[in-house]
């Protein structure tokens, strides 16, 4: 006897997420393009068959995630605006979405060593643009009795400006959004530390080393150092959390 198929009820789809796939869609494909204007609320809703509360949402969801720009009044300056959105907005989300998405460890070290080998090797072909805020990192991370607090702080600065030294700016925020995921771990990780001016120490001397690399322009060293400093550092995170 042929087994039947079992049907399952069909989830309902909030209305404005429909909306909001019809207006993504318009940007997927380029339609939609920085600085073009959408259609009043009104003239919307009709257009997509939707209640104005469904689009006002969807339009709420796409500014929250700078997209849109919504300005009231009756200038050419008002209406709802496509932005070019900074790479500040694309960070905020992603920083957020890889906090919550419990990601493997080994997923996380892997995914920093492969975008901070190719920033490094871009930043020492610069040839220092942008050197002098690693520097100033370093210099700040050498106060004596800094706290783990402030030494977490200038570690992402340090990283994150290598990144931006790297001259890719997607990798530079994908960088910036898997360390800022991160930082509270790390916070956690050095606020655990029963030795932290060894640990520190440690710290600063790797910091150095791949900082000279990339003023002598060794990218393939710096990316080395790199790699190392950060599988060191996260084998010694697993090391604490497991004891």
């Amino acid at each position: 006897m042929v087994a039947q198929p079992v049907w399952e009820p069909v989830g309902r789809v909030p209305t404005y997420e429909l909306v909001l796939r019809r207006i993504e869609e318009q940007l997927l494909n380029r339609s939609l393009q920085p600085g073009d204007k959408l259609p009043a609320e009104r003239e919307l809703a009709v257009m997509l068959g939707a209640s104005r509360p469904a689009v006002r949402e969807a339009l709420r969801v796409l500014q929250a995630q700078g997209i849109l720009r919504s300005t009231t009044g009756s200038g050419a300056d008002a209406g709802t605006v496509v932005m070019a959105a900074p790479s500040g907005a694309l960070t905020r989300l992603l920083k957020v979405h890889l906090a919550v998405a419990s990601f493997p460890l080994s997923d996380v070290v892997e995914a920093r060593v492969m975008l901070e080998r190719f920033s490094a090797l871009g930043a020492a072909r610069n040839a220092g643009d942008g050197f002098d805020r690693i520097g100033r990192a370093l210099d700040l991370m050498d106060e004596p009795d800094i706290s783990y607090d402030r030494f977490n702080e200038l570690d992402t600065e340090f990283h994150i400006a290598i990144a931006e030294c790297g001259g890719n700016r997607l990798i530079a925020d994908l960088t910036v959004a898997i360390r800022e995921s991160i930082r509270a771990d790390i916070h956690r990780a050095l606020a655990a530390e029963l030795d932290w001016p060894v640990v520190r120490d440690r710290l600063r001397a790797d910091h150095r080393q791949i900082h000279r690399a990339l003023l002598h322009a060794d990218g393939p060293l710096a990316a080395d150092l790199l790699e190392q400093h950060i599988v060191d550092f996260y084998h010694h995170m697993a090391t604490l959390r497991d004891a």
